[in-house]
């Protein structure tokens, strides 16, 4: 196997997944397969672990494992998903929310701003829309939009109004062609930080992630047998937002308890090694009986 990705805070993830051997679970980001290897080495011989992923490139880690099966799905549609593939409840689901370093640092994926490659960012590379789509497609007041909201980007009027302007005189189809037209935008010594501001915001649009992320949420549980847990890695304040207030909202309906009532952040032993763990933040929750809520 080609190196694929640093599975990130995995000690702290399978503790919190609190595995039975003989249990069903769920890796909704199977990416390098880390996580998904050290759940199986705490899984009997009758345990079963389905494993999600858009991109197919992942397929190529999979282990040779009978109790393991890969799924090339988005995990918004984990629910009926799993339910297909036979299993009606899960002990655990466990989601990694980061981008691998292999889509990363293949160039031709276009989610770095380190190469000039084509503008892609697509998970699944059978989805129609790309990076460059929306660049090149979208209205100034949605481009502004998607810049405010997903990149929290404050001069985001005044960049989608250059967007427009550049793409006017010829189409933005690479890296190049966006950072030339963003130069004048970028704050002095602080232009990598403005450039991955940008870029995640197309990142999150192109692969819609914040509308899959709430269906992850719902879904996961409803899949979740009473005494399942649910085990979230997020990377930055949109996604954490929204898994700390969807897990506040369901424990004051009484139908979750949280594991961990503070996130659980990489220590700094991990984050030297891997310094893309520096913003992982770790949530879980565990799903009550019908008795503890009526």
């Amino acid at each position: 196997m080609v190196f694929y990705h640093i599975p990130v805070l995995l000690r702290e993830s399978i503790e919190s997944l609190a595995i039975r051997p003989q249990g069903a679970y769920v890796d909704a980001t199977f990416g390098g397969g880390g996580h998904s290897r050290a759940i199986l080495e705490q899984l009997g011989p009758e345990g079963r672990l389905l494993a999600f992923d858009q991109d197919s490139d992942s397929r190529n880690n999979m282990p040779d494992d009978k109790r393991i099966s890969w799924i090339h799905s988005n995990f918004r549609f984990i629910h009926s998903v799993c339910k297909y593939h036979g299993m009606h409840q899960a002990d655990g689901i466990l989601a990694d929310l980061g981008v691998s370093w292999h889509q990363f640092d293949t160039e031709e994926r276009g989610f770095s701003f380190r190469f000039d490659a084509l503008l892609d960012m697509r998970m699944n590379r059978s989805s129609e829309k790309t990076a460059a789509n929306v660049v090149n497609e979208y209205a100034r007041e949605d481009l502004a939009s998607l810049f405010s909201r997903y990149g929290e980007i404050q001069n985001a009027g005044a960049l989608a109004g250059a967007i427009v302007k550049e793409r006017s005189k010829h189409p933005l189809n690479t890296s190049g062609d966006l950072c030339k037209a963003l130069k004048r935008f970028m704050p002095r010594n602080a232009e990598h930080k403005y450039l991955a501001k940008v870029y995640q915001a197309l990142r999150m649009e192109v692969n819609d992630e914040m509308r899959a992320l709430e269906g992850l949420l719902h879904q996961g549980l409803a899949l979740l047998r009473p005494g399942g847990r649910l085990v979230i890695i997020t990377y930055h304040s949109l996604e954490d937002r929204m898994v700390k207030q969807f897990f506040r909202d369901k424990t004051e309906a009484g139908l979750i308890r949280l594991v961990n009532k503070k996130p659980i952040v990489p220590q700094e032993r991990e984050i030297s090694e891997n310094t893309r763990a520096r913003s992982a933040k770790l949530r879980a929750a565990e799903k009550c009986g019908e008795e503890e809520h009526g």
